[in-house]
């Protein structure tokens, strides 16, 4: 069997499906839910995430240069689906999709309560490359929820059930098959 060629197309799968959630100056908030995002630098910790400018949120991310990532869980599934199908124009995301918004620590853009991880972000560079507009933003704050750490103060994210997304379905992570390091380290003696 060998390989097919097919025309160039963004094919960088499964990504996080993650839930935006935003809000302008006047107060007003929404969520989109977007999988173009990713991690671009450790120190400072920088995120990006791209929007479609046409988007009810790109306004808003434009207006205050702020936003907050959300992860998703198997629970959140529907909403994260329903974030990204409906627009924030003629509906009411916060309660159609039974989401409760809690106030950041650092900016002004809510947090998601039922997410496990909350990033608050900054904006510091806006690049316009197409269909979309990437935001790069440093991280200011990160909020976890307390369910998930252990006696040790660990955090296991995994507890959650996190989603992914690819070629437009939702996956639920599976098991550990190894952790960072695990290729070159020492064997122990038996």
């Amino acid at each position: 069997m060998g390989k097919q060629e097919w025309k160039p197309g963004n094919m960088l799968y499964p990504l996080p499906a993650v839930m935006v959630s935003c809000a302008d100056k006047k107060g007003n908030s929404n969520i989109l839910t977007v999988a173009w995002a990713g991690t671009v630098c450790t120190n400072p910790p920088m995120v990006s995430i791209s929007v479609r400018p046409e988007r009810y949120s790109y306004a808003f991310i434009k207006e205050t240069g702020e936003f907050v990532i959300n992860l998703t869980t198997e629970k959140l599934a529907w909403a994260a689906d329903f974030c990204g199908v409906r627009s924030g124009r003629d509906t009411d995301k916060w309660k159609e999709a039974r989401l409760t918004p809690v106030p950041g620590h650092v900016v002004k853009a809510p947090l998601i309560q039922e997410c496990p991880v909350s990033l608050e972000c900054c904006v510091r560079q806006t690049l316009p490359l197409g269909s979309h507009t990437m935001f790069v933003a440093e991280v200011v704050s990160v909020s976890v929820d307390e369910a998930y750490m252990d006696k040790n103060n660990r955090f296991h994210l995994d507890k959650s059930s996190p989603i992914c997304y690819s070629h437009g379905r939702y996956y639920a992570l599976g098991k550990e098959v190894g952790k960072f390091g695990y290729s070159v380290a020492k064997k122990k003696k038996k």
